[in-house]
Formats: structure tokens, sequence, C-alpha cells
């Protein structure tokens, strides 16, 4: 796929207040712990995660989607009439319908004609829903849209806990397709993309690759198809060890496609931000890429696998602290369970920002490296 007309032109974001570290779900797990005699550390140490964040108890998506989407209006100062289109793109959702979006668009005030709806793809929802955008615009159909979404994970971590401590039944082995669902956190991130006329920042989006490999589909599932609420009490399963290698393969397969499309090479790729899973699965995926770590801006250790949000906002993260330079060829690497793998290449300018919220204001360099 080719752009010549859509850029990437804002960001805005959600962070929780509420900050649940590694340790404190492993004092939650005590009587798994004990009754299997784990080491005190060993989720941290599998997963590089520290922590994570949780939305208050009741917190719908649309609420923090609707912050974050505002957010982005701002930053672009664009007039909200010019956006055509609004894709609710999170994993998480308000309800079974109607499509959060709905919601979303009410709270934000756009225009009647705005289409709007949800798109809902695991870890990659985000990207598909601006590749959607970007073929509207490139159309001429529309001349801006939103992309948000928001993620939530207290249920699925609380939920996970107690499945883990009641059934005695369990065994090391047994217990590891339970360990993805202790990383996951909550966030909410938007993304506005533009016409070329339309945008004050000219960070185009050149284009970029897809590819699916959907023999590996089973690799990582939940249970019945469940809205995003507290009141849902959701058990996900995943393959993580096998999810891994079948994920390189089919997104180095995509990252060779995606260099060809663009008719860039390796070295052409200034910066990246790959989808953030764990510590050691991002490592592995940039080195079977070629890629230096050095240029790509990590989130995990500290946020957590934040689902289809966790790479937008940690290429929001990491325009605030400067990780993006004028010219920069910047590679969105995406990697999704089914399994998808998406990738777009922006030819970066400049970055208008809202103001950040404290906790990007404070974010450490220990809390990035």
């Amino acid at each position: 796929m080719r752009y010549h007309t859509v850029c990437l032109e804002s960001f805005g974001y959600t962070l929780p207040d509420e900050i649940v570290t590694t340790a404190e779900i492993e004092s939650r797990l005590a009587p798994l712990y004990e009754r299997l005699r784990l080491p005190a550390g060993r989720l941290e140490l599998i997963t590089g995660i520290r922590e994570r964040r949780f939305w208050h108890p009741g917190t719908l998506p649309s609420e923090k989607s609707t912050a974050s989407a505002f957010k982005a209006i701002k930053a672009a100062e664009i007039d909200p009439r010019d956006i055509g289109a609004l894709v609710h793109a999170s994993v998480c959702r308000d309800h079974l319908e109607p499509a959060t979006a709905c919601r979303v668009h009410h709270q934000l005030g756009l225009e009647p004609s705005c289409q709007i709806y949800d798109v809902s793809n695991a870890c990659l929802g985000v990207l598909n829903g601006i590749v959607q955008v970007a073929n509207m615009i490139e159309l001429g159909q529309i001349r801006a849209g939103l992309v948000v979404g928001t993620e939530t994970s207290r249920s699925l971590v609380e939920t996970t806990i107690e499945q883990l401590n009641s059934d005695t039944t369990l065994t090391r082995e047994s217990i590891k397709s339970a360990i993805a669902s202790l990383t996951i956190g909550s966030a909410s991130c938007a993304v506005l993309v533009t016409d070329r006329e339309l945008s004050q920042t000219d960070n185009r989006i050149l284009g970029g690759a897809c590819l699916a490999d959907t023999s590996f589909h089973q690799l990582c599932h939940s249970g019945a198809d469940e809205a995003g609420g507290d009141g849902m009490h959701p058990l996900m399963t995943t393959d993580s060890e096998t999810l891994l290698e079948a994920g390189i393969a089919t997104g180095s397969q995509t990252f060779k496609q995606f260099l060809k499309e663009l008719e860039w090479s390796i070295d052409s790729v200034n910066k990246s931000f790959c989808h953030q899973v764990g510590a050691s699965h991002r490592k592995r995926i940039l080195q079977a890429f070629g890629l230096d770590l050095q240029n790509d801006y990590p989130t995990v250790e500290w946020l957590g696998n934040t689902g289809s949000v966790a790479l937008p906002i940690s290429m929001a993260l990491g325009i605030e602290q400067g990780h993006l330079q004028q010219d920069d060829h910047v590679a969105m690497l995406g990697i999704g369970s089914g399994i998808n793998a998406l990738m777009l290449g922006i030819d970066w300018q400049t970055a208008p920002l809202a103001d950040p919220p404290p906790v990007a204001k404070s974010l450490s360099t220990s809390q990035r490296a």
C-alpha cells in the first residue's frame, strides 16, 4: 500500500492514576506460589514488566477515549467539522451494541455526517483504523479522521488471579497459558489523520504492508465474546512461546515486504515503535528484523501490554521525550494474535502535541531503559 496525500497529524492519550506493580500481583498470588513453590520475582523476571495501570472500577472505555480524542483535536488545532470519520478500535468497548464510537461521537460533538464505527482486531485495531481512515482520505472522501481506543485490564487481571488461586489442579506447566493475562495494562490513545493540504505537520504516512498467517489463530484467545466492562469476568489462554516464534516469522516476512513496498533498506529506518508485549519479546522481534534497540521506544516495563493502544501510545510518549527528529523515517511495527502483522512507514517532520500529563512529564530515564 502507498499513500500520497495522508498525514499523521497528532496524538492524544490518557493514562490511569492507579499503578499496580508486578510485586503486588505476586503477593495476591501467594496461594498459588506457595502451593507450587514458585520463587518470588518470577513474573517480572519472565515478562520484564515492573508495573501496569488500572482505571477506576466502573470506568467505560468511551469515557477515556473521548478524553484522548479531545486532546488529539486540541493538539492539531483542527476544526472538528473537518473530521469525517471516527473509528473506535480497541479490544475493549462499552457494550456489544451500539458501537462505542457512537458515545464518543456524541461527547465530542462531531458532525452528523461523520462516519462512525468500531473496529476490533486484537492488538492491531488502532493501526487497522489508521489504514481505513488513510484510505478514505486518499480517495478524497474525507479530509480528516480520528482513530481512538481504550483498553481496560482490571477485570482480566483480577479474574486471572482468582482462577489461578482457586484451581488446585494447576501445575507449573499449565499456568504458563495464563501468564500473558497478568501482563495486561490499561491506557487510552487517539490518533488524528488528515489530508496533506489540511496538515500543519506534513508527517506523511508513506504506506506499508500487511500479512496474515491465520493457521495460528488458536494460540491466543479469550472465552465467549464480552465487552470490556468491570462487570465481566474474562479469561484468556495464550501459548506465549509458540506465539512469539510464529509472530517473529510472520513479522519478519511482513517487514521484508514493508521495506520493499516503501523502497527502504534497513538503514533507512531511523526510528521504530513496535507492539509492546514483554521486554524479551520486544528484543527478540527487533533483533530478528535487524533493527537497533536504541532506535525503538519502550514502554512495556511500566505500562504493561496495553493491547491495541500499546504501539500508538508508545509513539506519543516517544515524541514527547524527543525520540523523533525532523526527517526521520519511522516504522510502526504492529503484530497481533491471529496472527496478523501490519506495518506503516512515516516521513516525520514536526510534532504538535497537547501539554503532556504529569506522568509523562516525570517519566524518568530508568523507566525508559
